[in-house]
């Protein structure tokens, strides 16, 4: 655009005084008061793709390069992401929770065969599982979360629902303050000195479903802001006690007739509505992490045969639909993340079969001259 003309009544001072300072009648652009794109004048250079004889050998995720001797512009990025077959557990089991890293997992208690209540934990290193300290009272459905040398217990189904929480110092289990209320099926989030537990149900025959949503500050739980959709039997991620989401699950009690799509997130105040994922399930299985996770496995309805296999990648917004687990399975615990993350146990019969999720960086052709 450059300049604009104006008129010389431009020039008129106050009590009528004439600038004869000015007379070419040119308004210079840093003057015209104008932000839309007709006030550019020129578009700036575009940053130059780097041009190498050969691909970089550590390039850094996002980086693009033209490669001069094979004549094709490349990137690097994830990949798709693919399960792959880890070290079964020692005690298979079902209704059992996880927390931790694909390389530094633990599960806690749940119902293995002959032990409809177990007591037993164990922690993987990243290709086998490991019996360590048992918990101090045997239940399914534990919420779980921390670290395998600073793990935290909280909840579960003993000989009805308790409150019972137990913190784990890398050889055994303390009995410490319990919850407000007594309750299963919920899951925790963050650490063994500040965590959170929500998706919860209490009761028995049938159980009913609360929304009461409780933190701990390492000592004691307090009762905080409520999930916006009552539901238990979800899936549940997040290391810190201000970070957490709460995935799909049921409102109802057994036998279970409703399931939702819904996805909250917990900013340490309160839960603000996510977006959906694709498929509504309950009982299924998820990784430890807030931001980026996987939802996997559960039901889409009561029944052995309605186990599915799903898997739903969550970016930080929106969820897409990847690579399914390899068996069907529910009440599956899980670890780790949206990029590293593993599927423990479940299914009924009961089973120990743990799987790998791995997403892993790859240099891809974008094109060719």
């Amino acid at each position: 655009m450059g300049i604009r003309t104006r008129s010389f009544a431009n020039n008129i001072l106050s009590g009528g005084v004439f600038d004869a300072t000015d007379l070419d009648g040119a308004l210079p652009s840093s003057n015209i008061d104008d932000t839309s794109v007709g006030n550019i004048t020129a578009v700036p250079a575009l940053t130059s793709v780097s041009t190498v004889a050969s691909d970089p050998p550590s390039p850094d995720a996002g980086q693009i390069w033209y490669n001069s001797t094979d004549r094709v512009l490349r990137g690097y990025k994830s990949s798709a992401g693919s399960w792959a077959s880890g070290g079964n557990t020692n005690t298979s089991r079902l209704w059992v929770q996880g927390h931790g890293t694909q390389t530094a997992a633990m599960i806690v208690a749940g119902n293995a065969p002959g032990a409809p209540k177990t007591t037993f934990v164990e922690i993987y290193d990243g290709s086998s599982w490991t019996e360590v300290g048992d918990l101090g009272t045997g239940r399914y459905t534990v919420g779980s979360g921390g670290t395998t040398t600073a793990a935290i217990g909280a909840g579960g189904y003993a000989t009805g629902p308790t409150g019972l929480t137990e913190t784990y110092d890398g050889t055994s289990w303390t009995e410490v303050g319990d919850l407000g209320t007594a309750s299963y099926h919920n899951r925790v989030a963050g650490t063994q000195t500040a965590a959170i537990t929500y998706g919860r149900a209490t009761g028995t025959n049938p159980y009913t479903t609360i929304p009461e949503v409780e933190s701990w500050d390492g000592s004691s739980w307090t009762e905080v802001a409520e999930l916006n959709t009552i539901r238990t039997r979800m899936g549940g991620s997040g290391t810190s006690q201000t970070s957490a989401i709460a995935v799909s699950g049921t409102p109802t009690a057994y036998p279970i007739s409703v399931w939702v799509t819904n996805v909250e997130n917990w900013n340490g105040t309160s839960w603000t509505e996510l977006n959906d994922v694709n498929t509504a399930r309950f009982n299924g299985g998820s990784g430890t992490s807030a931001d980026t996770t996987i939802y996997f496995g559960g039901e889409i309805q009561s029944g052995p045969t309605s186990y599915v296999t799903s898997n739903e990648e969550f970016d930080g917004t929106s969820w897409t639909e990847v690579n399914d687990l390899s068996t069907g399975r529910q009440s599956v615990g899980g670890a780790g993340n949206g990029s590293s993350a593993l599927a423990i146990a479940g299914t009924s019969p009961f089973s120990g079969a743990t799987e790998e999720w791995s997403k892993s960086l790859v240099t891809t052709t974008l094109g060719a001259s």
